[in-house]
């Protein structure tokens, strides 16, 4: 892993083999269906409380709008909030955060698609005039993101950043999309930490590299 500043975040390499399943605890459900830990539960804790850290430091206002994307981006959401929360309480500036959830599907089994397809309702309208931040787990092509953020000024929010705990390394990906960004990762499907595929694996702390058996097993 190598710190790549705060636009960036941490990246790591292509190379990068992850540790041994050996090293950490998990569901020994999962033994044969993930190939490593690739990011431990206690480095995205910290990497997570650094980014909020950021976020305190940019955002001039006092209340804040996130938009927590859903499924997989509750548990970075709800702890990236909870850093925010004791900052606030540690320091002379607290953020008064409100929590909103937008649920949209972008992956078939491994693939991502294009297309923004919001699950539920499409309006927006309580962003207008707000300071905004949408909070996503992972940024892959960024296609799915420029549609998101596209949607989301079409109901004039004051202003709109986005907190990204993982975004990919990936041809062609639209860039300058993630305004704080927890690890660069290269093109490589993980799950855990509220990742799934094919809803299974949310139950993992750890962020981990999917084997072929465990996409074999879990594929529709």
């Amino acid at each position: 892993m190598e710190n790549g500043g705060q636009r960036r975040g941490v990246v790591i390499k292509d190379d990068w083999p992850g540790y041994s399943l050996d090293l950490f605890t998990y569901p020994e459900h999962y033994h044969d269906d993930i190939e490593n830990v690739y990011i431990p539960h206690g480095v995205i804790k910290n990497r997570t409380e650094r980014l909020a850290h950021y976020i305190m430091e940019d955002f001039v206002d006092d209340n804040i709008m996130v938009l927590c994307a859903l499924k997989g981006g509750y548990k970075f959401c709800a702890d990236l909030v909870e850093y925010i929360k004791v900052l606030g309480r540690n320091s002379n500036k607290c953020l008064e955060t409100r929590v909103e959830f937008i649920r949209y599907k972008s992956y078939l089994n491994d693939q991502s698609t294009e297309d923004l397809h919001i699950v539920g309702s499409r309006d927006l309208s309580f962003l207008r005039g707000k300071s905004v931040l949408i909070v996503e787990a992972i940024v892959d092509t960024g296609k799915t993101m420029k549609a998101l953020l596209k949607h989301v000024q079409t109901f004039e929010p004051k202003m709109v950043k986005v907190a990204g705990l993982l975004v990919k390394r990936t041809p062609n990906i639209v860039d300058g999309l993630t305004d704080y960004v927890g690890f660069e990762i290269p093109n490589r499907f993980v799950v855990g930490y509220a990742l799934d595929y094919n809803e299974h694996f949310r139950d993992l702390n750890h962020i981990c590299v999917i084997s072929k058996t465990g996409k074999m097993k879990y594929k529709v």
